[in-house]
Order: C-alpha cells, then sequence, then structure tokens
C-alpha cells in the first residue's frame, strides 16, 4: 500500500508540473503572444497629403492677383482664385476654409509682373506666414517677353523653382504646395485677337512675344508664336518634374494648361487675364486637385 500511495503521489506531482509549464507558456510576459484582449491596435499612418489644410499662402503672377479681373490694368485679389473672397470666385482658400477662416488664415504674396526668378523671394515671405499650404502660379511672364529670345531659359526656370522649393522644404518640411500649369498662350491669343478692344491693350506691352503684331499670319509670326508655345510647355514639364520629386507636392496635371479659356474667362478689358468667371474655374481646378484623395 505504501509502495502505490507513493507511486500515485509521484505521478500527481509530475502531471501538476506539466500543467503548469504549459500555463506558463501561455502567461503574458512569456515567449507567446499576449491575449488579443489586451493588444492595442496600431496607430494609423498619418497621410502625406492633408486634403483639408488649414491655411493658405499663394505666390505667383498677375492671374494669383486677379489683374484685370475686376478693372482695367489693376490688381484685384479679392477676385484672385487662391485666396479671394469674392463669392463669384469662390476662391481656394474660401473652399476650404470658410470665409471666416480664409479672411484669417490665407494670404496672397503674388505679384504682377511676376517671374521665376522672383519665386525664391516670395516663397520666403510666405514661409513667416507658417502655412499648411501654398499655392505656386507662376512662368507666364518668363514667356512674355518682348521677344522670344528674351524668354527666360529652361535651365534657369528650373534652377529656382528647385531653389524656391528647397527653401520651403528646409523651413516648413511639412508644408504642402499645390503647382499650377502656365496657361496656353497661344489659346489667349486665338480668342482675344478677336476683340478690337483687347488689341488695342495689347499694344500697352502684355505678352508682346506672343501678342505681337496679332493680326499677322505670316510664316514669322507663326514662328514666333510656336517659339513662345513650345517654351510654355517646357516650362510645364520642370513644373510637373520638379513638383514629382517633392512628396508633398501636386502639379494640377497641366489642367490650367488645357483649360479652354472662351471669351467669358477672359478679361474684357485685355482679353488675356482671366476674368471673374475664368478665377472661379482656376479655383474650381485647384481644389479638384487639393481635394483629391491620390494626385
Amino acid at each position: 500500500m505504501r509502495k502505490r500511495s507513493r507511486r500515485t503521489r509521484g505521478v500527481v506531482a509530475v502531471v501538476v508540473a506539466a500543467v503548469l509549464g504549459v500555463a506558463g507558456c501561455d502567461a503574458v510576459g512569456g515567449d507567446s503572444a499576449a491575449p488579443s484582449e489586451s493588444a492595442k491596435p496600431s496607430p494609423k499612418p498619418t497621410p502625406l497629403w492633408d486634403r483639408s489644410p488649414g491655411s493658405v499662402a499663394a505666390v505667383g503672377d498677375s492671374i494669383t492677383r486677379g489683374f484685370d479681373a475686376c478693372d482695367v490694368l489693376s490688381d484685384c485679389p479679392e477676385a484672385s482664385w487662391a485666396t479671394g473672397a469674392s463669392p463669384e470666385v469662390d476662391s481656394l482658400a474660401v473652399r476650404l476654409l470658410g470665409r471666416t477662416g480664409a479672411a484669417q488664415r490665407s494670404w496672397n504674396h503674388a505679384v504682377s509682373g511676376a517671374r521665376m526668378a522672383d519665386l525664391p523671394g516670395q516663397m520666403a515671405r510666405a514661409v513667416g506666414r507658417k502655412p499648411q499650404l501654398v499655392t505656386v502660379m507662376v512662368g507666364a511672364n518668363d514667356a512674355c517677353r518682348s521677344t522670344p529670345s528674351a524668354m527666360t531659359p529652361v535651365s534657369a526656370f528650373r534652377a529656382d523653382f528647385e531653389d524656391s522649393l528647397r527653401s520651403l522644404r528646409k523651413a516648413l518640411p511639412k508644408a504642402q504646395v499645390f503647382v499650377a500649369s502656365v496657361p496656353n498662350l497661344k489659346r489667349l491669343w486665338s480668342q482675344g485677337r478677336t476683340s478690337p478692344m483687347g488689341k488695342q491693350v495689347w499694344k500697352l506691352g502684355i505678352c508682346p512675344s506672343m501678342l505681337g503684331d496679332p493680326d499677322a499670319l505670316d510664316s514669322a509670326a507663326t514662328l514666333r508664336r510656336d517659339t513662345v508655345q513650345k517654351r510654355v510647355e517646357d516650362y510645364n514639364k520642370v513644373l510637373e518634374e520638379v513638383c514629382a520629386e517633392d512628396e508633398r507636392c501636386r502639379y494640377d496635371g497641366g489642367a490650367v494648361y488645357d483649360y479652354r479659356f472662351g471669351t467669358a474667362q477672359l478679361s474684357r478689358w485685355d482679353y488675356f487675364h482671366p476674368s471673374v468667371n475664368g478665377q472661379a474655374r482656376l479655383a474650381e481646378i485647384a481644389y479638384r486637385t487639393v481635394t483629391a484623395k491620390k494626385p
């Protein structure tokens, strides 16, 4: 009886040890994973592109200043596609921030007549506002020179654009950038040349490389306009390529260049710059690009 009792107790001890061993492997802190009930879900990664930025700064040229949209030969920033308060335009800033938000958290640093060489300085001023989104529309004046030979070289255009984005990225690593393509200047010429008033205003010096002698259709005039148009296309290629190198930059995919401005979208004074209606169309393009799920 004693021998059998000792043998029984030994068997029980082995069984208990085995059970405890198994329990130990399943316990939190052992080699196995903790029970699913206590596991915390992994945080969702922050998206690189915020489709609803909280502030907007605009840089660029006369188009962003609303030149000739409201009065002849004058800026009209309230009609700007980027930051204007006009209800007829419903600017990008208003669409993103609401009217009150746009009045408080959007800034227009564009300058009529500006070229790409002016962009680094404008960008430096924009950085001071610490915007979450910067809009860029520049390049038309680089092509709109006294003659085609005076146009900004493509290499210089690229260097200044790269410099602008570098300075922005150094100061504001998470700021987003929307880049609009340069408009189709040849189409603007073909639309505006039907207006006697427009052609008179053109003589004051608006884009002479494209708009000079607007009724001339000889081979020399055609070559001149085609040369300017090719340069615009080269500029747009630069904008696309440089923007693509920055993960927080979105190019409009040529949407502004491709937009078929009609007389309703052009200023009734110079038939070249966007009218209030044209500014509204630019705002639509920008908003569509900024809020797209994917570029």
